[in-house]
């Protein structure tokens, strides 16, 4: 990848891509959705200021985390003057996902423990069916997996 100057404030988008490493396709719905900004040339080329690779990042960094991209975009637009979220905004921002982090870390952890039993019910395991959810009692819990969300109830 060639070298951007730093002097460089806007860049092409095909640069951008390159340098965030996402595609010109996400970059374009990151636009459509408000996540990111660009501004037209008089030929109505996208031109984005430098700071909007450290957005991307943000981006790219929480989903990665498995925040949504609503979720994100609340984030960002907690930010004054829409500008760039530095190390102070990431640390308080993604605090706020600490509790969602943790339910999930705990439904993944009792997915692998469960990987081999019954998802519950779901049905994997019809054989055992009848020793751990009898007249399929789970069912009247509600749809879906019921022993690997238990705090659905």
């Amino acid at each position: 990848m060639p070298q951007i100057p730093w002097s460089t404030k806007e860049i092409s988008i095909g640069q951008f891509a390159e340098r965030s490493g996402v595609s010109v396709s996400a970059l374009h719905f990151y636009e459509a959705k408000g996540l990111i900004r660009s501004r037209r040339t008089p030929g109505n080329q996208r031109r984005y200021a430098r700071e909007e690779l450290r957005r991307v990042a943000f981006i790219r960094a929480a989903q990665r985390l498995g925040i949504a991209l609503g979720a994100i975009k609340e984030m960002l637009d907690q930010l004054p003057e829409e500008r760039t979220p530095t190390r102070d905004d990431w640390a308080r921002l993604s605090s706020s996902w600490q509790a969602l982090l943790d339910e999930r870390i705990q439904q993944m952890q009792r997915l692998r423990n469960a990987l081999t039993e019954c998802v519950g019910c779901g049905c994997l395991s019809m054989s055992r069916c009848t020793l751990v959810n009898p007249d399929d009692r789970d069912g009247l819990r509600g749809a879906g997996p019921q022993r690997l969300y238990p705090d659905r109830a």
